[in-house]
């Protein structure tokens, strides 16, 4: 078998995949490879997740246990679509799972969306997580940003840029985003979600987080926080909106504490323009209001707000894959719980799909689980019916890899990478510190002991 993503995706199918009862039914022990274009492994966990959220980093600990399995390989640096076509992992694979992700912001169509000073989150998270593709600098000029979105990445860019560098020393940042993160000037962040606060997706613990950082206050308008119809239904159906509601509220009316650096969380406000000649100079909103089903109409009434940047979080989007049909407008591979579907929607025989680039960007990592547990059923019910590849020999990819000449990374060799993290995080005082450079993370990777 073969997994093109080794994110908690594609590691929880080989997980799945290693203990499929239906496969040891019929006497299958599957032979898994987990390719990735990076030259490490874990994806989302290790370049998306924000450096000072540690818990959700330790998922890294059980993901680490399934590609430590002996029928389990990873294989790094090997970029899909370019290193290898879908004809080459037919080949050497009974059936190939696609893994990938969603690696692109979604497009705010909006006068001035692209300005200078005008980002996608996914690519500010990808800085400060240190991906190996991002760039070294980041602009970080003015006093006031303005983030637009109402999720978790929404509340993970403005923490990140409300906090104070030196916050983040006991993570795994780089010496670039510290130093970059430490030159800031900012002093406000705005966030602004167009739907009132019981639609807000965010969860409670993320919410919290943002008014637990020293030197930082959240601030919230007492006359944004009101409840219609739906709000109150939305209220009484959920623990999690129940909290999210008292939470706001709570802090709508407490005192102010005087901070130096704010958060202000803005609701009912549907962002229209981003404002500026040459660069970002301000954001023009329309106040909305509820409609009594849950969305917002707009009121004519509009507001601006200085602000020298935008952060645009509004949804990923997955990225087309080679040789594979796509749903562009959902970032996601056409599928039926799975099962790839070609332009005629009859599934290709072999080939399928999990996580984000099956379903979309939805749900926490734990959600990937289910997920995968439905493709890996599908792939296990319909193997018997699959053709067999013709060169399932594993050290024939190798083979065509070495001819190739791709530099692979191996399990081995993100083990060493692993090491050599955390001694540079001992010398300064932490548990690990990045290697940012994926020439580097390569050369390390493939230096023998």
């Amino acid at each position: 078998m073969g997994i093109v993503g080794a994110g908690p995706a594609g590691i929880y199918a080989a997980d799945l995949l290693t203990k499929d009862e239906t496969l040891a039914a019929a006497g299958v022990r599957p032979s898994i490879d987990v390719l990735d274009r990076l030259p490490a492994p874990y994806g989302l966990v290790r370049y998306g997740v924000a450096p000072d959220h540690p818990r959700i980093r330790q998922i890294q600990g059980a993901l680490h246990k399934v590609l430590d399995r002996p029928q389990v390989r990873f294989l790094g640096n090997v970029d899909y679509g370019v290193d290898l076509k879908l004809e080459d992992l037919r080949r050497h694979y009974d059936a190939v799972v696609f893994a990938t992700g969603s690696d692109r912001d979604r497009r705010l169509d909006i006068p001035g969306i692209d300005l200078p000073g005008s980002h996608g989150a996914a690519d500010f998270v990808a800085w400060y997580d240190s991906h190996p593709d991002a760039p070294e600098a980041w602009p970080l000029g003015g006093t006031a940003a303005a983030v637009l979105g109402a999720g978790n990445v929404a509340v993970d860019v403005a923490r990140i840029l409300a906090k104070h560098a030196d916050d983040l020393l006991d993570t795994d940042i780089t010496d670039n985003v510290h130093r970059d993160l430490a030159a800031k000037r900012i002093t406000d962040v705005h966030v602004f979600a167009r739907r009132g606060i019981a639609q807000a997706k965010f969860t409670p613990m993320e919410l919290r987080e943002l008014d637990q950082q020293p030197g930082v206050e959240v601030v919230v308008d007492p006359e944004e926080c009101e409840l219609d119809a739906a709000g109150i239904a939305a209220v009484n159906g959920s623990n999690q909106i129940r909290t999210n509601v008292r939470i706001l509220q709570d802090w709508a009316v407490r005192d102010p504490r005087g901070e130096p650096r704010r958060v202000h969380l803005h609701f009912l406000q549907r962002p229209v323009a981003v404002l500026g000649a040459d660069r970002v100079t301000g954001l023009r909103t329309e106040r909305t209001e509820p409609d009594g089903s849950g969305g917002v109409r707009g009121t004519g009434r509009f507001l601006e707000y200085e602000v020298q940047s935008v952060y645009r979080a509004i949804g990923y989007l997955g990225s087309p894959l080679a040789d594979l049909p796509f749903d562009e407008e959902r970032g996601v591979v056409p599928n039926a719980r799975g099962r790839v579907l070609d332009l005629d929607e009859r599934p290709v025989p072999g080939v399928y799909v999990t996580g984000w680039i099956k379903r979309g960007p939805v749900g926490l990592i734990g959600h990937t689980k289910g997920d995968a547990l439905e493709t890996v059923a599908c792939l296990a019910a319909d193997l018997a019916a699959l053709p067999r590849a013709a060169e399932p020999d594993p050290e024939a990819l190798i083979r065509l890899l070495h001819a190739r000449g791709v530099p692979f990374t191996t399990w081995e060799g993100w083990q060493r990478l692993e090491r050599h993290e955390e001694e540079l995080g001992r010398a300064r005082g932490r548990r690990r510190t990045k290697v940012r450079s994926r020439a580097e993370m390569t050369r390390i990777c493939r230096t023998r002991d």
